[in-house]
């Protein structure tokens, strides 16, 4: 029964291999004639290479007989002997630099595409990920392309030509002993090294999975640097990551010492196959059969096969370590997004910028709903506020708006058009979001304003900076809008980064705005500056402000307030605290903690 499980996993690591090897033509395809060039050279290349032995067969002989053109025909042959010499080095350079071009630009091909495809894959896809464990496994897979075309046009191909050529000399000049004996240890050979190193890559597959569990420990522990040190548990995470390594060096212990019981048992076949070669070879010398000239012939085809052979070992385990690490990538690229457009979506047509949740269902799975018949309006220039405790279903608003998921049931419309009917494009370029969790580049704050409309020019990202209070905090940094803000932007407080938040998504001039607790890292003092600019924007967008503190949206056309996925309560803020409900008893309490908060501060 194991073996039975064994022997399905293999064949379908076998489909999977040809599976991915044709799917990097199409990287290929592009310089199809270079590719086409470099083999002719490598042809070529291996003709001189073949040619060598057969000159210098000819130069033994020639010394040998005493009484031919002895000052003239090996001369000639000499010079021969060079220019072969010469002529596969030179063609063997320029396969490789008419290559590189190919290899170089099919790498630069899967890299960018499978970047493409990452940022096409759902928002579900990227909360789940491993950073970390993506990170190794796209490196080791893009590199592997390069791996696998390296070896295949290096080291595969050269080898199955020089045997075709080889075995066309012996079979019509020699013994058909010689061909037996030559291409018989061969097929040992590879078989032993195939068999071998299959058993081997159990140890490598699980060395990578151990790689990349150890090196997702390590991203996850510096990415949560400051974690760490409030709980004081660097020597834990030492410890998981170091556990994690153990497991890793006892497979690579024991791959490297099942790789020295491969090279023995594979130097032993080529000792093996030389000696009843040239113990046949020296026969025929004995008997008059063949010249001193015919035994170095048949010696340097054996040395020019086997030192090349030599390597097939590493070259066949590079490979299948390669496909194993390739197979990473093209699962990616296989993964179907979660959201994608209808085909020949139109583009979202914005006139009035109306929002309409209409009866919207969402869950995240069948058992966990997180929207229930959730319903309303957002009309034109309307700033409409949602409110609720914490995992009522506020975020999941803009989340669904922004289509990062599709609802379950119910439909959204703007300008009453289903948003599943038109362009994702067009849709996010409508919708400008200032998050709650505010995440930047590790580049300048220039960068970073200008994210929001690359094309901007400098004089607006400074007025989008003034109206979002930010920019005399800007110019008074000694490097000014050129300051690096650090991974994440850790090296700016929290008000600041959502201030740079603030003024990327004023910067993008979207039709529709999205406040998702947009001054909840703010002081006092500078919230109300922004609640103003805040309000001023919002005069000229359609709104939708998710917030916890109530203080912030008071001024809302409507507020609706959420708890459990549905919408309890709406109205406007004076209604809601005449109507002594849900939002008036947060409202009180929110009060109390302010007041509280004042007295108890210094």
């Amino acid at each position: 029964m194991v073996n039975r499980i064994f022997a399905t996993e293999a064949i379908h690591n076998d489909r999977r291999d040809w599976h991915n090897l044709r799917s990097m033509v199409p990287f290929l395809w592009e310089f199809r004639g270079r590719a086409a060039l470099a083999l002719g050279c490598l042809v070529l290349a291996k003709f001189a290479n073949v040619g060598v032995p057969i000159v210098l067969k000819d130069i033994v002989d020639a010394f040998e007989n005493a009484e031919a053109q002895m000052l003239v025909l090996p001369v000639s042959l000499l010079l021969a002997y060079g220019l072969l010499k010469l002529a596969g080095s030179l063609f063997n350079e320029l396969r490789d630099v008419i290559f590189a071009r190919v290899r170089y630009r099919a790498m630069r091909r899967l890299s960018t595409r499978v970047l493409e495809h990452l940022h096409k894959l759902s928002l579900r896809y990227h909360l789940e990920r491993q950073s970390g464990a993506v990170s190794r496994d796209l490196e080791r897979g893009t590199r592997s392309v390069s791996t696998i075309m390296n070896y295949l046009v290096f080291s595969v191909i050269p080898v199955l030509v020089e045997f075709t050529l080889v075995a066309a000399v012996l079979l019509t000049k020699y013994a058909l002993v010689f061909t037996l004996v030559i291409f018989g240890t061969v097929v040992i050979y590879v078989g032993f090294t195939f068999a071998i190193t299959e058993w081997r890559m159990d140890y490598r597959r699980r060395m990578n999975v151990l790689d990349s569990q150890a090196n997702t420990q390590a991203f996850d522990s510096l990415l949560n640097y400051e974690t760490v040190k409030y709980f004081g548990n660097e020597k834990m995470e030492l410890e998981r990551y170091d556990g994690t390594l153990s497991e890793w060096e006892e497979y690579a212990v024991k791959s490297q010492s099942s790789m020295s019981l491969l090279n023995f048992g594979q130097g032993s076949i080529i000792a093996l196959g030389v000696t009843v070669i040239m113990f046949f070879a020296a026969q025929g010398v004995v008997d008059g059969s063949m010249s001193i000239g015919d035994l170095v012939l048949v010696n340097a085809f054996m040395l020019q096969l086997f030192i090349p052979l030599g390597f097939l070992g590493i070259v066949y385990r590079q490979i299948k370590y390669a496909l194993a690490d390739m197979d990473l990538v093209f699962k990616l690229l296989e993964r179907e997004p979660e959201i994608e457009d209808e085909p020949d979506a139109p583009a979202l047509k914005l006139s009035r910028g109306a929002v309409r949740f209409e009866h919207v269902d969402f869950h995240y799975t069948p058992d966990r709903a997180i929207l229930r018949d959730v319903d309303f309006r957002v009309e034109p220039g309307e700033k409409v506020a949602v409110v609720g405790h914490s995992g009522a279903g506020k975020s999941t608003l803009a989340r669904l708006l922004f289509r990062s998921y599709d609802v379950s049931g119910g439909r959204i419309l703007i300008d009453d058009q289903d948003i599943r009917a038109v362009t994702q494009e067009s849709l996010r370029a409508g919708i400008g979001i200032v998050p709650q969790d505010t995440v930047l580049f590790n580049d300048s704050i220039r960068y970073n304003l200008a994210y929001g409309r690359p094309e901007a020019r400098f004089e607006e990202l400074e007025q989008a900076a003034d109206l979002a209070h930010i920019r005399k905090f800007i110019e008074g940094l000694p490097e000014g809008w050129d300051t690096i803000v650090g991974e994440r932007g850790l090296k700016l407080s929290g008000g600041e980064k959502q201030r740079v938040a603030i003024a990327r998504a004023i910067l993008k001039r979207p039709r529709m705005m999205v406040f998702d607790e947009a001054t909840s890292s703010l002081d006092s003092q500078t919230e109300q500056a922004i609640q103003q600019t805040l309000a001023e924007v919002a005069e000229h967008h359609t709104t939708l402000a998710i917030a916890h503190r109530l203080s912030t949206i008071v001024d809302a056309d409507r507020i609706l307030v959420m708890d459990a996925g549905r919408i309890v309560e709406h109205g406007s803020h004076s209604k809601l605290l005449a109507d002594a409900g849900v939002y008036a008893a947060m409202w009180e309490l929110q009060q109390r903690e302010r007041e509280e908060a004042g007295v108890e501060r210094p």
